[in-house]
């Protein structure tokens, strides 16, 4: 398998579930605005919007995290990082698995346009405000259902690589404060004590 990654993207999510399956990949590593994404060839055979991630596993090319993540489990999981489909904790694990693109993400999105991707003179505070007020309630409905867990649904599973690599980048990237979020606190550092997400970060 061959991965395009890079830093501070959503390829850390693919990155680290290939290192907690313990599998073989080579990455090809880009910076975020590259050039090289924009070009035609890559257009055409890696990702028609010029992003990462994208996987490539023999003749399939695939892109879009959360459905990478999906089909890496399906043909190489061998059953780990995922519960049964009649295990109690499936509903919820699928839950957790697409919050993070249905709600933590697009707030953090907006954010990192109006501090990051525009100039000064283009960005706009009241919509960075909006979207850390956002980002906030999205962020307090995982902190509530973390209460007493240690996981998002069970063990260790793939949902906590999805929804948790949102919840790190939140803390980490954002600088969004956890202080009156305890649960969540906590949660990104058991999930940042994990050798495969260092790994994936610092690829």
């Amino acid at each position: 398998m061959k991965l395009y990654y890079a830093r501070n993207s959503r390829a850390v999510r693919v990155a680290w579930l290939l290192e907690e399956l313990n599998l073989d990949y080579e990455v090809e590593k880009f910076s975020l605005g590259d050039r090289e994404m924009r070009a035609p060839d890559y257009l055409a055979k890696v990702h028609p919007m010029g992003r990462v991630p994208a996987l490539q596993d023999g003749d399939v090319m695939m892109f879009e995290s959360g459905a990478i993540v999906q089909y890496v489990l399906a043909r190489h999981g061998q059953g780990r990082l995922q519960p049964t489909v009649d295990a109690p904790e499936f509903p919820t694990y699928l839950q957790w698995l697409h919050y993070c693109e249905g709600m933590i993400m697009p707030p953090i999105n907006t954010i990192v346009v109006e501090t990051i991707l525009l100039p000064p003179d283009r960005r706009n505070e009241v919509n960075e405000k909006r979207a850390r007020k956002l980002l906030g309630q999205m962020l307090s409905a995982v902190d509530t259902h973390m209460e007493g867990r240690d996981f998002l649904a069970g063990d260790f599973s793939a949902a906590d690589i999805m929804t948790g690599h949102s919840v790190v980048i939140s803390r980490e990237m954002l600088k969004i404060d956890f202080s009156a979020l305890p649960n969540l606190e906590a949660y990104a550092n058991r999930l940042l004590a994990r050798p495969a997400l260092q790994k994936a970060m610092t690829l």
